[in-house]
């Protein structure tokens, strides 16, 4: 494949039995709105979020927040807890830390929804490194592309009792 999409194409790993997580929404599908773990507006988006985006709220990602998600499907209200397959993950690099998003929906995903996810992630890349570079923080942004849920989940860590809130700024 020539193009924007030859960087796309992947071949999507399908756990014979995908974990299944729960999922706090941060952002629902279509808001302009980027909220971190701790509910404080992080960035006003020029553009509307395709997805439902989440988190996992028993579980610490690799850059020390809650574990991301994102939830495939209608829009989602602020707030709404659920629990979901994990089917995938998609690893971004956010000023040099990885950071997991699972993959979400209470169906697999079809081939066509893991590429809009994955495009998405790679715009979303490039924009936080403009945004960072904005904020003055430096660092390597960029989407690495898909892995098993599983693999990240292993990646993740449980949340301590005492977590008041990421060590990093967002």
């Amino acid at each position: 494949m020539n193009g924007p999409d030859a960087v796309l194409t992947f071949d999507v790993p399908r756990p014979s039995e995908p974990p299944e997580v729960e999922i706090v929404i941060e952002v629902p599908r279509g808001s302009f709105l980027k909220r971190g773990s701790g509910g404080r507006i992080d960035f006003v988006s020029p553009l509307p979020c395709p997805f439902n985006y989440g988190a996992v709220p028993t579980h610490l990602g690799l850059e020390g927040d809650l574990l991301d998600a994102l939830v495939l499907g209608p829009r989602l209200r602020l707030g709404t807890r659920m629990r979901l397959k994990a089917w995938g993950a998609v690893t971004l690099t956010d000023r040099g830390m990885s950071d997991d998003k699972l993959i979400c929906s209470d169906h697999p995903p079809s081939h066509v929804e893991c590429l809009r996810v994955l495009r998405f992630f790679h715009f979303y890349a490039k924009c936080k490194g403009l945004l960072n570079l904005w904020r003055r923080r430096p660092g390597r942004n960029a989407c690495e592309g898909w892995c098993d849920a599983t693999q990240a989940l292993a990646r993740a860590r449980p949340l301590p009792a005492l977590w008041t809130g990421p060590s990093v700024p967002f």
